[in-house]
């Protein structure tokens, strides 16, 4: 497969604190990467540094082989990254329509008037939650504040998912969901891989992250200690030691 993103020797330091030391990250085109490590290994630091949330201390990143400047979100969306955090933002007073398109919104009529089409939006929306794995009819008009945590983060990975981005970074998507909702997850992030996507995906729960990934990459304290498990061929058990570094 082509490589999509390489990123290298890759450091952040928060004064004394070395948060991330020399990290190497490859991933290729339509592979789906597994990140994982304790608390504290560095993995949501890699993300926000890949995600244009937080400033590298040093190191560079390519994309399809050139280097690119990855400065704030926006740098990133307009590299075609998207990313969907544990805690993203919605606005709480909007619909659900409203948070899946924010900034984004589809327009229709004379492009001086800046007409919102709702008709659009809301039938994205309704298809959205379907295949995030929400059952119940929750109508697109919906303010987010009326909604469930695991409602909440199925609507911010549909956002995510949803616009024409290269590759998706999810930390920690299945938190709070449901059974549905997470097998909704867990089938839309194999489903972006079919249709051209490339995933990292954060989990603490490793036996999500072994049903939908092609290649693991373990950080402790900061350094990559393994980068090429393949899920098919190795047990949650032995990656588990790796993580804890009893392996």
């Amino acid at each position: 497969m082509a490589e999509l993103i390489r990123m290298e020797r890759i450091s952040k330091a928060y004064g004394p604190v070395r948060a991330l030391e020399d990290v190497d990250l490859v991933v290729a085109e339509r592979e789906i990467v597994g990140l994982l490590g304790d608390n504290g290994a560095g993995k949501s630091t890699l993300i926000k540094i890949l995600s244009g949330a937080v400033p590298a201390s040093s190191g560079t990143i390519y994309i399809r082989g050139e280097k690119v400047a990855i400065n704030s979100t926006s740098d990133a969306i307009g590299q075609r990254i998207e990313t969907i955090y544990q805690d993203s933002a919605l606005v709480p007073e909007l619909s659900i329509a409203r948070n899946l398109f924010l900034g984004r919104e589809p327009l229709k009529g004379p492009s001086f008037l800046g007409w919102m089409d709702r008709d659009t939006m809301h039938g994205v929306a309704r298809d959205l939650l379907k295949k995030v794995g929400i059952e119940k009819d929750i109508p697109p008009t919906t303010p987010i504040g009326s909604l469930s945590g695991g409602e909440r983060q199925s609507v911010a990975i549909a956002r995510a998912m949803h616009f024409d981005s290269e590759l998706i970074i999810l930390d920690e998507p299945t938190n709070n969901l449901g059974v549905a909702e997470t097998q909704g997850v867990l089938r839309f992030v194999r489903e972006a891989r079919d249709s051209g996507h490339s995933c990292i995906f954060i989990a603490h729960n490793i036996h999500h992250v072994f049903q939908v990934v092609d290649r693991i990459v373990v950080l402790r304290h900061g350094r990559v200690v393994a980068d090429d498990i393949d899920p098919q061929t190795t047990s949650v058990e032995a990656v588990e030691r790796v993580i804890t570094g009893m392996d």
